[in-house]
């Protein structure tokens, strides 16, 4: 029992010590927690404190600025009222002075209404009278002054035209450097040998009348020395068969199948130079979307000569000459370029069908689809019809340079002087004509009629007698137009 008791005591004796212990403990902890709250609390107010005075700090910049700002626009408010005073100043001293124009106005309106009618009374007119009267005299004037500035335009425009026009042709004619030298074919074959004669005509003529069914050509065996003469109307056909010809004498076999043989391959070789000819004539002119059948007609031209003129080479000047000029006007290149290239396409086919050149040029690039513009230059070239865009005048004109000058066809610069005097020669043999001129290369003539002894109808059979007589007493390429001026002025002296 002692032990038990000893022990409950020294039990009790530990319960009360642990119980101080957690008891200062705690007291330790609040002290601790206490000081750490009051430590909070000062760190807090002296953030608050910060932020105060922060806060009080910007207020007081804030309310500077405000009283600067109400100072200047308090400033601006007062200069506004002085501004608007002196508006009303100025309204004031406007009102005035309208007022003063108004009551200056009536006193004119009335000092004028007293002129009227004193000047009515002194001229015995109504106002309205009178206006119509001085429009009629100012209408007069300037009529005559309207008159006189046009006559002096006319007269500064041709003389400014005529100096331009010669610049340009001579721009355009220096620029243009196609070569003229004609190039006519050849219709004569040379021969190594006379002995070749006979071979050419062959056993009871056999070979010649191949050669000649197969080309169409005539071949002339006479006593020309080492030669034979090719005689066709179709330039192309005569050129065929000097090419089979050729081939034939250079390979020295000629009978009939070898002929035939020949004869192809010469077609053939032809047709491939006429399509490269005709390609390298649109090439050189620009043109890229021609017709191919268009392109092989043009390229017949090559072997097409008009008194001695390749027609080819002819073509291409034209449409070098008209597209110059037409860059030198403003008119439209391409057109002017492209009509005079194709001008004279139907001297291709005009030795086979029926019409004029310019009727079956007109039907070809209709048929391969030109268009309207490049089909009228075509037909108005010589005339047939009349010129209505400057793309034909411009073809036409590049047509009479290139082919009316000297020099440009098988023409003697004495045959085409000679030429131009005989015809005005034979307009000179009328009676009452004042002057003659052979003008445009001489395709037109014309003559100067004295009025007194001609009237309409003289005139008009005055021009068929002398076309009539240039028909039969001149040569000439193309046509000669006639033209008789009959001019009758009437002129005044004002003194």
């Amino acid at each position: 029992m002692a032990i038990l008791g000893f022990a409950c005591f020294l039990l009790w004796r530990d319960t009360k010590k642990g119980k101080k212990e957690k008891d200062a403990l705690l007291r330790d902890m609040e002290e601790k927690n206490s000081l750490y709250k009051k430590e909070a609390m000062i760190a807090a107010k002296e953030a608050v404190q910060k932020d105060i005075e922060k806060f009080q700090e910007e207020t007081k910049e804030r309310r500077q600025e405000l009283s600067r700002i109400e100072a200047k626009l308090t400033r601006k408010e007062e200069l506004l009222d002085d501004k608007e005073q002196a508006i009303v100043n100025k309204e004031s001293e406007l009102q005035r002075k309208m007022d003063e124009v108004l009551d200056k106005e009536d006193y004119l309106a009335e000092t004028i209404q007293k002129q009227v009618q004193e000047l009515e009374r002194i001229s015995g007119m109504s106002s309205e009278e009178a206006k119509h009267h001085l429009f009629e005299q100012l209408k007069s004037d300037l009529q005559q002054e309207a008159n006189q500035l046009i006559k002096e335009n006319e007269n500064h425009i041709k003389e400014v035209s005529n100096e331009k026009a010669k610049e340009i042709l001579t721009t355009v004619m220096q620029r243009c450097v196609i070569d003229q030298v004609v190039e006519s074919t050849v219709s004569s074959v040379s021969l190594p040998s006379d002995e070749m004669k006979g071979r050419i005509i062959g056993r009871e003529g056999r070979n010649i009348r191949t050669l000649e069914t197969l080309t169409g050509v005539d071949l002339i065996i006479d006593d020309t020395p080492e030669a034979v003469v090719l005689s066709c109307f179709d330039p192309v056909k005569r050129e065929i068969a000097k090419l089979a010809l050729e081939k034939l004498v250079s390979d020295g076999r000629i009978h009939p199948v070898r002929i035939e043989e020949m004869v192809e391959k010469a077609r053939v070789e032809i047709e491939q130079k006429i399509k490269q000819e005709g390609e390298n004539a649109a090439m050189d002119m620009g043109i890229m979307n021609l017709n191919k059948e268009l392109i092989k007609t043009l390229g017949r031209l090559y072997y097409r000569t008009s008194y001695g003129q390749n027609v080819l080479l002819h073509s291409l000047e034209v449409g070098h000459i008209a597209g110059m000029i037409a860059a030198e006007i403003g008119a439209n290149v391409k057109v002017a370029k492209r009509a005079g290239l194709l001008h004279d396409i139907g001297k291709a086919i005009d030795q086979t069908q029926e019409g004029t050149h310019i009727e079956l040029g007109v039907e070809l690039a209709r048929k391969y689809g030109e268009k309207e513009e490049i089909i009228h230059a075509i037909e108005a070239h010589h005339d047939d019809v009349t010129a209505n865009t400057i793309e034909a005048v411009l073809v036409k004109l590049a047509d009479a340079i290139s082919a009316g000058r000297p020099g440009s066809r098988r023409d003697t610069l004495e045959i085409y002087i000679k030429r131009l005097q005989k015809l005005e020669e034979i307009a000179l043999s009328y009676d009452g004509i004042k002057q003659s001129f052979a003008v445009q290369a001489g395709r037109e003539v014309r003559v100067v009629v004295q009025p007194e002894k001609f009237d309409d109808a003289g005139s008009a059979r005055l021009a068929r007698d002398i076309a009539r007589r240039i028909e039969e007493e001149l040569d000439y390429p193309g046509q000669i137009r006639v033209t008789v001026v009959r001019e009758i002025r009437t002129t005044e002296v004002a003194k």
